[in-house]
């Protein structure tokens, strides 16, 4: 039997997190959820997870300074930033820190609305 797969979701925004929660539980993953960089650099550590999802801007600490502290390590996991920021120069960063992708949160959102949409209609079918 394959291990199920860790993905840590790193975002202020509960809402937003709660979503992608649900929408990455449905398709089998194991999720851990983290409120700003710094709960999320520990949660690296702790968790080990097979990819992270990582908002730019939150209080305490933001997405970049968590780039920066993993870039360059060997055993830093895949991570994906998301971002409502619509700018070029933070998207080069980050691909400069080491992203494998860089999605807006609009489109995460529209997925995490319709995922939610879809799991509130199936539970009223039942």
């Amino acid at each position: 039997m394959a291990e199920t797969k860790t993905i840590l979701v790193v975002d202020d925004d509960m809402e937003l997190s709660d979503g992608l929660r649900t929408v990455l539980e449905r398709q089998g993953y194991r999720v851990i959820q983290a409120r700003d960089g710094q709960q999320g650099k520990q949660a690296v550590y702790n968790h080990r997870p097979d990819l992270v999802i990582l908002d730019m801007m939150m209080p305490r600490m933001g997405g970049y300074p968590v780039l920066e502290h993993f870039k360059g390590k060997t055993d830093a996991p895949p991570i994906i930033m998301i971002t409502a920021n619509e700018g070029s120069r933070h998207k080069a960063y980050a691909e400069y820190l080491g992203v494998i992708d860089y999605i807006r949160k609009s489109v995460v959102k529209g997925l995490s609305g319709k995922a939610g949409e879809a799991a509130d209609k199936e539970a009223a079918e039942d």
